[in-house]
């Protein structure tokens, strides 16, 4: 039975990929794919990215189920279309959704080895909710510099 701390991370996580994909929206292949400076990341980019990080955290360290991420092609990411993202955001979402409903409760005390370290489920949690909140923070400065650029 999934524990309502679990759910609890969950929502935050979604509601923060949630506005970042939804960031993207309405804007055509070059806006998707511009960078505001040479080293910063795009709509796109950032989008990607933050899914790569939930499904390798959430989905692998705590659901443990298989996943297949390659980070620095997140970071290489173009794309033509908003649907596209918002469609592979939305099949992770409903993944994750389904198998964290059977994640014990004690998997938030587990130690695990992870990209982020050794970290217990709860620590890992704050660290991708974090994580996501950072970068759509990113992407709503990102979104406002382009809506200047036009």
């Amino acid at each position: 039975m999934k524990s309502d701390e679990i759910a609890l991370f969950w929502r935050f996580i979604v509601e923060s990929e949630d506005k970042l994909v939804e960031s993207l929206h309405g804007f055509e292949e070059d806006d998707l794919n511009w960078s505001p400076l040479g080293n910063a990341n795009s709509l796109y980019v950032l989008a990607t990215h933050t899914m790569g990080n939930i499904e390798q955290n959430v989905l692998g360290g705590i659901c443990d189920e298989p996943f297949q991420r390659d980070r620095d092609a997140e970071f290489l990411a173009k794309g033509a279309s908003w649907e596209t993202i918002q469609g592979r955001w939305r099949e992770l979402r409903c993944r994750i959704s389904e198998c964290i409903k059977d994640v014990p409760q004690n998997r938030l005390e587990r130690k695990k080895e992870s990209s982020l370290g050794i970290l217990t489920g709860r620590e890992t949690l704050m660290v991708v909710a974090r994580h996501a909140a950072e970068h759509l923070g990113h992407a709503e400065l990102t979104r406002d510099l382009l809506n200047q650029r036009s």
